[in-house]
Order: structure tokens, then C-alpha cells, then sequence
């Protein structure tokens, strides 16, 4: 071995022991008659010490040819440090070094390997291996270690086993766009990188297989953003012979194993919430709950009073922000232009100051009262010193642009400490919703998904109200996992594509294998999916998913430090059938 400790193992206790350390050269300081290095590695730093005059001539002449990042190993004795550092793991002790053992040379690092560095995002990703010895990531993914060890060890005393399902499957045309990977020995024909295992993980259930389980890696192509990567993990599950409460109730003992033995954090509350509610008090199907604000609807007491831009609206609806009505003009200007994005939408901002005196000054003084304004922060349970926020127009678009403003107001105030965590499941959404660009129904979730028993004569006569037995967990408006009870029964699931768009033919050709296994004996099942990166980064109070992968694509979706995709060569493409060759 070329160390005998690692650079974060060595204490008091371990003074007057010969050690053989190995690692990274931090940096070095030289102050002529003393030389100090900082040695590291994945467990910490130990202070190396040479004196001129005591400590051997040639392991200061070694000293004083390291650059950073050279990797060597140093053979000496362990002292107490007269100045010692309470901020190291290793600070009461230095390595009294007698020998230096150059192992491999660095070229000058691109940035420096500090938990502050001076690297841009694009240089450290096109150099990763470096930016992984940094403690901030080198911390993550520890962390994620962590969580995938605890998450195998509870699953494990449930009774789950872990199997794993195929990589190369067949494209579907449901859900995200697929990678796909042409297959040499069948030309013209092109396997799939999964989505998830869905079907795969049904078909274990027909098995007989009752509870399973997989860190499984999965792909998607679609546009990026700070919690998406093409390819991502989850931790996927399905039950046998249980209804919608008990995957809620196993999954629960999931997240509070995982608070409790990863962050030592207690989780009592993990409320249900459905899917109407929770679009009805905050516009959003991952509703944020660390912070109040929830809407209230006002058409009753704003509507028919000559204000046109309410009296036309389908709802007007509104929250009230805690300690706002101060705001200056400057302030709700910035308010306003944000509603008026073309990312959000809206046409305008209404805003109502509950001055701390007890009066009000709002933008539609024109048309309303103070008494009409009186009633309207009765309404909101709003208190003096208070400010109302209020947007009309299209319900379903009005309030999800409102969902927009409550966060940034979260955001403003302060409100979002990544380390309180409000979890919370909704439940019941719709089976299925419209999609005006191809002018059909398209699963919420998935076209697996069961509808509830007493919706399904809905399917016929107004499929968008038929309800899913479906079911997200979120954490701090963030959609940390998903699923639902799935259909078993080959007719029930035939009228499911055809209310999708599917020909039984079309059906047949894409699902075959799944409804042909319905008619061996399928058992009643359901599951969910937990995004593990984005679990990940929820534990470490980080919103990016990037920096707890260990290599992760860019925006573009690039990986800059081997640079993929790339072109590849003519002969490889016609021998996949993707070109003619030439004669």
C-alpha cells in the first residue's frame, strides 16, 4: 500500500507514529527556513512540515519542485501542531516529513481545486475529473452514496427485490421523445433507451414478482433545464395486491428512513392534498408549502362594478403577501412587468395596499370603494400592512400565472430555506387532459394508468372529468416522485388506447406483449418512481440536479469534457444501415 492512513484519519492520538500518506498537493507555502504543504485526498488534509537544517535535503529539494495537484507520497512522523487548525478534521497534527515520493506531475490546473473557485461553469465541466476533487461536489456525491444506500436497506426490510429490466426496448409513442439505437443485425430497425421501466416492471408484477425495485438509470430527449438531464436515475417501484393507500403509507416510510438516517431531520406531516385543491389555492400541482399565500377566489365582490378587466374575466383571484404594503411604485412596477412576460402571460396587475393604519390605496381606486376593498382582504384574511396581489382572465391560465408570482414573492421574501422541507402527496388528477395541438386526449401519466372505479362510465361522455388513481410527492414545490394504480384488465385497458387515440390494431402492435400478458392472471398492482438526482439535490438544499451527477450533460445536452455526441465515421453509419454504401 501506498499510504498507511488516509489525509483526514490522523488525531492527537496518533503523535510520535511513522505514517505513509498519499494524495494531492493543495498548495505549498515556503518561507525559506520552514516549507509547509497541504496534502489531500477524498478524506481530508494533513499539514506536511520540512525545516532547513533538520528534515532531510532531499525531501526539501522535492518540496520545492511540487506544483499543485502533484501526486506524491511522504513517509515521516506525526507531531502536534503549534498552531493548530479547529476548522480541519486533522488540525491538531502535522507529518514531521522525512521522505517524498513524486508519483505523477500536474500541469497547472485550469481553475483552482478550492470550495470557491475561480472556474466558469463550461471550463469545469469540460474538465470534470478535476472539478470532482473539490469538496462541495465530492460532498455530493457522498451524499448521494448515501441515499442510495439507505433507499437499498429499507426497501431490502420491506420485502423488495431488485431486477433489473433491458436498456434496449421498444419506441413508444407516448410520453417524451426516445434516443433511439439502430440495430446492425436487424437493418431499418432501431431499438429505444427506456423511459422508465414501466412495463417492464407491470409484467414482473403478472410474474408473480410482488415487490419490486430499481436504481435504475432512464432517458429522455427533451429540452433541459436545471432539474432535467437526458439521461437521469430513478428509484422505481411496483407492488402487487394493494390499493392507492398502501403504496402512500410504504413510500412515506421511504422518505421519513431517508430524512431520519441521511440528515437525522424528523418528518411528522406528510399531508393529501387533491389535485382540484391544490390548483385551486396555489395554481400548481407541486404547490410550495413552506409559505402560505394561498389564493382567494373574489368574482362575487369584484365582478359587475364597471371594471371591465373583471367583469369579463372568467375568475378574479388573488393573494395576500405578509409585510408588503410598503412597496414603492419602483417595486410593484417590477411586479407587474414580471405577470406581464410573454413567459407568464397575464395583461396586467392589480394590487391593493392594506396600509398599517387600517386604510387602503389600490391601482382600481377608480372603480372600487375602500368598503368593496375592505371585503375583499376580509376574504383574504389579509392584516394591515399587508399587500394584495390580484389577476383575472382565463381560469386555468390566470391562476397558474399567479402560481408564478407567489413564488417569486416566496423568493423576495425570503421565504424558501432549502432545509425546511414541506412534504405534501396530491392525489386524484385527471386521467386524462386535451392537447390542441394534435387535437386529442393524451395520458396525464401514462396510458397504464387506472381511472377510479366510479369515473369510468365518465370515459364516454366527458372523458376530460374522469379521475386517475394517480399520485405525486412533493417536497418544497418540488415533484419528487410520481405514480398510480395501474390497469390489469385487458378490456379495460384496450378502451384506455382507443380514448387515446389508438386503433385496437395500433394498440396491438405497440402493447401486444403487455395486454396478451393481462390474460395469464395479472394481479392488482400500482407503483411510483422517485427522481433520485432530484432527491438528491433536495437533500443537499441545492435546486440544479447537475452537480450531484457525477458527469452530466450541459443545457445542450454536450458533455463537454469527451465531447459527445459526435459525428461518427461513414463506414460505421452504412453498416448500420443509415447510409447507402458505395460501390
Amino acid at each position: 500500500m501506498l499510504r498507511t492512513h488516509t489525509c483526514g484519519a490522523l488525531t492527537i492520538a496518533d503523535v510520535n507514529k511513522e505514517v505513509t500518506l498519499s494524495g494531492w498537493v493543495q498548495k505549498t507555502r515556503d518561507k525559506g527556513g520552514l516549507i509547509w504543504i497541504d496534502l489531500r485526498d477524498r478524506y481530508g488534509i494533513t499539514q506536511l512540515l520540512m525545516e532547513e537544517g533538520r528534515s532531510n535535503p532531499s525531501a526539501i529539494e522535492t518540496a520545492r519542485h511540487l506544483g499543485r495537484e502533484f501526486v506524491i507520497s511522504v513517509k515521516g512522523v506525526v507531531i502536534e501542531r503549534e498552531s493548530k487548525n479547529p476548522r480541519m478534521s486533522t488540525g491538531d497534527v502535522e507529518i514531521d516529513v522525512t521522505e517524498i515520493k513524486i508519483l505523477n506531475r500536474s500541469k497547472t490546473p485550469p481553475f483552482t481545486i478550492e470550495d470557491k473557485t475561480d472556474g466558469g461553469e463550461e471550463l469545469r465541466m469540460k474538465f470534470r475529473y478535476l472539478d470532482l476533487r473539490r469538496n462541495p461536489l465530492k460532498e455530493n456525491l457522498v451524499l448521494r452514496h448515501r441515499l442510495s444506500l439507505e433507499t437499498r436497506k429499507y426497501l431490502d426490510t420491506q420485502h423488495f427485490i431488485e431486477v433489473e429490466t433491458p436498456y434496449l426496448i421498444k419506441s413508444t409513442p407516448e410520453g417524451a421523445r426516445d434516443f433511439v439505437v439502430p440495430s446492425r443485425m436487424n437493418e431499418g430497425q432501431f431499438y429505444a433507451l427506456p423511459q422508465s421501466p414501466q412495463t417492464f416492471k407491470q409484467l414482473l408484477m403478472v410474474a408473480g414478482y410482488d415487490r419490486y425495485y430499481q436504481l435504475v438509470k432512464c432517458f429522455r430527449d427533451e429540452d433541459l433545464r436545471a432539474d432535467r438531464q437526458p439521461e437521469f436515475t430513478q428509484i422505481d417501484c411496483e407492488m402487487a395486491f394493494v390499493e392507492q393507500e398502501d403504496i402512500l403509507n410504504t413510500f412515506e416510510g421511504l422518505v421519513r428512513h431517508l430524512f431520519k438516517e441521511v440528515k437525522n431531520v424528523e418528518i411528522e406531516k406528510m399531508p393529501r392534498m387533491t389535485y382540484a385543491e391544490a390548483m385551486r389555492l396555489y395554481g400548481s400541482d407541486k404547490p410550495d408549502l413552506r409559505f402560505d399565500m394561498r389564493f382567494t377566489e373574489l368574482n362575487e365582490l369584484a365582478q359587475n362594478n364597471g371594471f371591465s378587466v373583471f367583469d369579463e374575466a372568467e375568475l378574479v383571484v388573488g393573494f395576500a403577501a405578509t409585510g408588503c404594503a410598503q412597496y414603492t411604485r419602483k417595486q410593484l412596477d417590477a411586479l407587474t412587468d414580471l405577470v406581464k412576460t410573454p413567459q407568464v402571460g397575464a395583461k396586467g396587475l392589480v394590487y391593493v395596499k392594506y396600509n398599517e393604519d387600517g386604510s387602503f390605496k389600490s391601482s382600481v381606486d377608480k372603480f372600487f370603494t375602500e368598503k368593496d376593498l375592505r371585503t375583499w382582504a376580509d376574504k383574504m384574511k389579509a392584516q394591515p400592512s399587508d399587500l394584495l396581489l390580484i389577476l383575472s382572465g382565463e381560469a386555468e391560465k390566470t391562476r397558474k400565472q399567479l402560481n408564478v408570482l407567489r413564488l417569486h414573492m416566496g423568493d423576495l421574501l425570503q421565504l424558501k430555506d432549502p432545509f425546511n422541507y414541506k412534504p405534501l402527496w396530491v392525489v386524484d388528477f385527471p386521467l386524462l387532459e386535451w392537447d390542441e395541438d394534435s387535437r386529442r386526449f393524451h395520458a396525464m401519466h401514462h396510458p397504464f394508468t387506472s381511472p377510479k372505479t366510479e369515473d369510468i362510465n365518465l370515459l364516454e361522455t366527458n372523458p376530460g372529468a374522469v379521475r386517475a388513481n394517480a399520485y405525486d410527492f412533493v417536497i418544497n414545490g418540488v415533484e419528487i416522485g410520481g405514480g398510480s394504480i395501474r390497469i390489469h384488465d385487458r378490456e379495460l385497458q384496450k378502451l384506455m388506447f382507443r380514448h387515446l387515440g389508438f386503433s385496437d390494431e395500433q394498440a396491438q402492435d405497440q402493447f401486444g406483449f403487455l395486454m396478451n400478458a393481462f390474460e395469464y392472471g395479472a394481479p392488482p398492482h400500482g407503483g411510483i418512481a422517485f427522481g433520485f438526482d432530484r432527491l438528491a439535490a433536495l437533500f443537499g438544499g441545492q435546486d440544479s440536479i447537475r452537480d450531484f451527477i457525477a458527469f452530466p450533460k450541459n443545457n445542450a445536452g454536450r458533455d463537454m469534457m469527451i465531447d459527445s455526441p459526435s459525428i461518427i465515421a461513414n463506414e460505421q453509419l452504412a453498416e448500420l444501415g443509415l447510409i447507402v454504401k458505395k460501390a
